[in-house]
């Protein structure tokens, strides 16, 4: 089904969507009032941009605890410059704080009956790095696009968002630390239903979307009760969460960091950053050869079920979802950092496959399907190629059915446009299709190129389509069906995007003859 076919010179006349609403840019000191005080901003063209804004208190004050709301102020506060990340064991940009509950916000209107749409970004880096304030998710451009209002946000990572301890000290307090950093997140969602319309957005009308690990906390979210009727759509990016944590893995997890800490659990809340972050080197008591994983936990308070295992969360089922892949997501997950990769032959492939690939089937047998896939392709290009497909599509073909399953409004794509960078040999990797969707091309991963913003255009146009409606359907991209076990209708974005029935069936049912377990689950 070849719905949608279009050039750049199409995409550059007839794409744009509903035009921006203000008649006016925003003023050059905007202010606005919210629940914990009144905040300045800047105005940027025609969209208005607060930075930094306080959505919780200093979790220092609430260490592997739920989140408390932010203490007001009196006067203005300045909302120009980005907030802290929580600590992560990095010492790049941005500045690292415990004091890390913070958002931003790009509006094309201050009009509290405006009702823009409301999308919420949710930042990557697994559950363990990362934060919302890189250039790359910058959300001006979308904002002024699209007629919505864009936010970012930081959030509690690592051991601070996710060591659980509802098993190794008695207080109460503790019973939802393994969940922490969700909870930041639904912190943040409750504070947008409180404050959004007063930046021109409708509480009723909120999209979240995120990438890797971002798609990774949405889907969690989706079965999280505290954040049902808090968001109203979906859009996951190379993001999966088949299951979560078991309660006895993560507390292994967490006894394994704090030995590497060497303290004891009675001194985790007085112990300095330096003191925590020794225990991010901790080995993973489960995971062969890594370090501890962190992420969201069974604990039966904050998360009573695995997000998508052994079925849809039941919470979301009318919740629109669009869930999508990069086809060589490993071109950066494991090819940016070993240039080695580069230049594999097909005899030193299989073994390479051996040590990467993660699902146990042959890989022998695997090269030969490969090959006879794409004759042209070469042992890179096929490396990169059978490790996406044994490693994280896996998780979004498992979600996508468990949706179909459960009749849930559902949306599938594939980004198969490569990525320029040094000549395409590393395809459509990991992360290509955040600043596709932002539409903040001046990188070397996409190129500032009429190709590029042809792209760019039609993925960006679908979302704020979907944002608005619940239906990314529409423009020149045409129908984009329902996904759904008999076609397994799937958008496929290139230099010609269309519809594909089942693309990547044969990798599909080669992996699927292995079962699929999420790391960390145990």
């Amino acid at each position: 089904m070849n719905l949608t076919r279009r050039t750049f010179a199409a995409t550059a006349a007839g794409l744009a969507l509903t035009p921006v609403s203000i008649a006016a840019p925003p003023a050059k000191d905007p202010q606005v009032a919210i629940t914990s005080g009144r905040i300045r901003g800047r105005a940027r063209g025609e969209v208005a941009e607060f930075l930094g804004i306080p959505y919780g208190a200093d979790t220092r004050t609430t260490r592997f605890m739920a989140p408390k709301a932010p203490v007001n102020w009196t006067g203005v506060r300045d909302a120009l410059a980005y907030g802290a990340a929580s600590p992560q064991g990095s010492d790049a940009a941005p500045a690292k704080s415990e004091d890390c509950l913070v958002l931003n916000i790009w509006t094309p209107t201050l009009d509290k009956s405006a009702k823009k749409p409301v999308l919420v970004y949710i930042h990557g880096g697994a559950f363990s790095t990362g934060s919302g304030s890189s250039p790359v998710t910058d959300g001006a451009e979308l904002a002024r696009r699209g007629d919505v209002v864009v936010l970012t946000l930081n959030h509690r990572l690592n051991l601070f968002g996710y060591m659980y301890l509802g098993h190794i000290l008695s207080d109460p307090r503790y019973a939802v630390s393994g969940n922490a950093g969700q909870l930041d997140l639904i912190q943040a969602l409750t504070w947008v239903r409180d404050n959004i319309a007063s930046f021109g957005g409708d509480p009723g009308c909120v999209t979240v979307f995120g990438q890797s690990g971002g798609g990774a906390k949405i889907a969690t979210l989706m079965a999280m009760p505290a954040a049902k009727g808090l968001f109203h759509r979906a859009w996951t990016m190379s993001g999966q969460q088949v299951t979560a944590q078991g309660p006895r893995g993560a507390t292994n997890r967490a006894a394994a960091a704090i030995a590497q800490m060497g303290l004891t659990p009675q001194a985790l809340n007085d112990a300095t950053l330096d003191e925590l972050l020794k225990g991010l080197a901790a080995k993973d008591p489960s995971i062969a050869n890594g370090r501890v994983y962190w992420g969201p936990v069974l604990d039966e308070a904050s998360l009573p079920v695995h997000p998508f295992w052994p079925e849809a969360p039941a919470q979301s089922k009318d919740l629109p979802m669009v869930m999508g892949n990069t086809r060589e997501e490993t071109g950066s997950l494991i090819g940016g950092s070993d240039k080695s990769l580069l230049g594999l032959t097909w005899d030193t492939l299989p073994a390479r496959l051996e040590r990467d690939m993660v699902t146990d089937i042959d890989v022998r047998h695997v090269v030969d399907v490969y090959r006879q896939l794409y004759p042209a392709a070469s042992p890179t290009l096929i490396f990169f190629r059978a490790t996406t497909a044994g490693r994280s599509w896996r998780g979004q073909v498992i979600e996508a059915e468990a949706r179909a399953r459960q009749g849930a409004p559902t949306f599938v794509y594939q980004l198969n446009w490569p990525s320029p960078k040094e000549g395409g040999v590393y395809g459509a990797f990991h992360t290509l299709d955040i600043p596709l969707l932002f539409r903040n091309l001046d990188t070397e991963d996409t190129g500032d190129t009429p190709a590029a913003h042809s792209v760019s255009s039609i993925m960006s146009d679908a979302l704020i389509r979907f944002a608005r409606t619940g239906n990314p359907s529409g423009g020149t991209l045409g129908v984009w069906p329902r996904y759904g076990l008999a076609n397994r209708e799937t958008m496929v974005f290139d230099a010609e995007s269309k519809v594909e029935a089942d693309p990547r069936r044969v990798e599909r049912e080669l992996f699927a003859k292995a079962p699929y377990i999420q790391p960390g689950t145990y």
